[in-house]
Order: structure tokens, then sequence, then C-alpha cells
């Protein structure tokens, strides 16, 4: 997908205040009990498949709800997109609300999919 110098101006600013994290890496952080995988895509996009134990807050209402599921501020997050893109503005996000193990799925969940991890396709 083609994105629009806007938005990815705005993703660079926040990546440049943020963590990314390799697939793999993600694999290992949240098998050895570091993290926990936060999927930030839209409904229609987990439709069509989603990393098994995510958990699935939108980016839509990611601020609203992310305290009421993770209060503790420690916690290790790893947010998940797409793309690496939505994740990286949610990332910087939380840290600004006082998250402090924040991390953003480098690549998102088509790097998931290509370092051949764990996948649900549809009907989740």
């Amino acid at each position: 997908m083609k994105h629009a110098p806007g938005f990815l101006a705005l993703v660079d600013s926040a990546r440049a205040n943020i963590r990314e994290i390799a697939a793999q890496d993600a694999a290992d952080a949240v098998i050895d009990g570091r993290a926990t995988l936060v999927d930030v895509r839209e409904d229609h996009e987990v439709a069509i498949g989603r990393i098994p134990g995510a958990t699935l807050l939108g980016r839509g209402i990611l601020e609203r709800d992310i305290e009421a599921r993770f209060p503790d501020k420690d916690k290790g997050l790893i947010l998940v997109c797409g793309g690496g893109f939505r994740s990286a503005l949610a990332a910087d996000s939380l840290q600004r609300m006082g998250y402090r193990d924040v991390w953003s799925l480098a690549g998102g969940v088509r790097a998931w999919q290509d370092a051949a991890l764990p996948w649900e396709p549809c009907g989740c």
C-alpha cells in the first residue's frame, strides 16, 4: 500500500521515540512471558486472520480502553498492525500515557507471517 506523505512523516516522527521489535524476537518475548501482543488493526482486518492469543484493541479504541485491559504500566506490550505503521503511532501514544515497556512489531503481521510464526486464518 502506498501511504500519504503526511502519514509517513507522522510515523517517522513516532518511530524516533519508540522501540521496534522483530517478529521472532516478539514471539520469543511472548513465549517467555515478558510481553503480550496487542493487535491494533480494525475488525475487518482481524476477521481475515490473527496472531493466536493476541489481545484485540483496535486503534480507534486503544487509548480509551488500554488502562482497563492493562492497568500495569510496566507490563510488556508489543503492538501489532498490518505493516508496522499504526503500531508505531500506537506505541508512541501509549508511552505518552505512561506505559514504559511498549514495542511496535516491525513490519506488522506481514513480517510475522513471513517469519512463519503461528497464525489463525479467518473465522476469529
